[in-house]
């Protein structure tokens, strides 16, 4: 089973392992500290390979432990960084911030990456637990998360149950999804709970430090992750196809992306996208799609194929 599954009326889908690894797959990416073009002091560098590949004599999980469990608060001073975030120590403590968890960075652009975490290094941050995972030999620590007070996130977890609408504040939009403030604890919405259509980028649907009325699908408080939908909010219109935009049928649409071997167009009233092959556009013998058609153009289409349980559509612009 996976986060593409229809719900059926009432009932929230769990999302499954594969999901949880899919939600931080920018920052798991980037997060490695060993031989990765790690920038640190050179004092750093042995302390990087210790958060990396820790034991326990060295590291104090039981100290790290507790500081999550009693969602405490704690300064450490950046010691380095590498693409995916800091390298951060102090107090017997170490441990990686992510860039999407540092306050003054949600939103830059991934050029500047580099530049604005170098600027870091030195400086004391206030920071909270967010994941330990001891087996693995990773502890992250996130600088958003110390904004609430401590004990908030026990608070808001208790809270929290799967199915429930939640509003948020959005405090960061990446690749992969959004991320939402609760009010102390930080959701996600993966790119694929965004919309029932193809979604090309997150920012299309939200906006930084906009509010947002969100559903809760899944809950893991043990890594203070909290899985979120925005698409769920709305009726699911692949459980309507058949009878409302049946193959044969013609609809307004709206052209979404242009490619060479045809272009994905948006209906209008339904909000899914479907492909109308090149083949399925009228034009002139060596016309370039791209000088036919742009993204945002209104068009009319009509359903050629339809496959709900997949969510594909396929249109064609001869109409006759």
């Amino acid at each position: 089973m996976t986060n593409e599954n229809v719900l059926a009326a009432g009932n929230v889908e769990t999302a499954d392992e594969g999901w949880w690894e899919s939600v931080l797959a920018e920052e798991h990416r980037y997060s490695g500290l060993i031989g990765r073009g790690f920038n640190a002091k050179p004092e750093a560098r042995k302390e990087a390979e210790r958060v990396s590949a820790p034991d326990e004599k060295t590291v104090d999980w039981h100290l790290i432990k507790d500081l999550y469990m009693k969602d405490r608060i704690v300064e450490l001073t950046v010691t380095g960084h590498n693409r995916g975030g800091l390298l951060v120590e102090g107090g017997g403590l170490s441990g990686f911030v992510p860039f999407s968890h540092l306050i003054e960075l949600a939103g830059r652009d991934d050029l500047q990456r580099g530049q604005n975490l170098e600027a870091f290094v030195g400086r004391a941050l206030r920071l909270k637990v967010i994941e330990c995972v001891p087996e693995d030999g990773r502890v992250v620590f996130s600088e958003r998360a110390a904004q609430s007070e401590p004990g908030k996130r026990a608070e808001l977890f208790h809270s929290l149950h799967s199915g429930q609408c939640a509003r948020g504040t959005v405090t960061n939009v990446t690749d992969f999804g959004v991320f939402v403030d609760l009010g102390g604890v930080e959701g996600l919405i993966h790119i694929s709970e965004l919309s029932w259509g193809r979604v090309s980028h997150p920012s299309q649907y939200v906006k930084l430090g906009g509010t947002i009325d969100v559903q809760v699908l899944d809950l893991a408080p043990e890594r203070c992750r909290v899985a979120l939908s925005l698409k769920r909010l709305l009726p699911n219109p692949w459980e309507i196809a058949a009878a409302e935009f049946p193959i044969g049928s013609i609809h307004a649409a709206t052209v979404t992306s242009v490619l060479s071997y045809g272009v994905f167009a948006r209906l209008d009233q339904f909000g899914v996208e479907g492909l109308v092959h090149a083949s399925e556009i009228e034009r002139e013998d060596g016309l370039a799609l791209k000088d036919l058609l742009a993204e945002g153009q209104p068009v009319q289409v009509r359903v050629l194929h339809l496959d709900p349980p997949h969510h594909r559509l396929g249109f064609s612009m001869r109409l006759n």
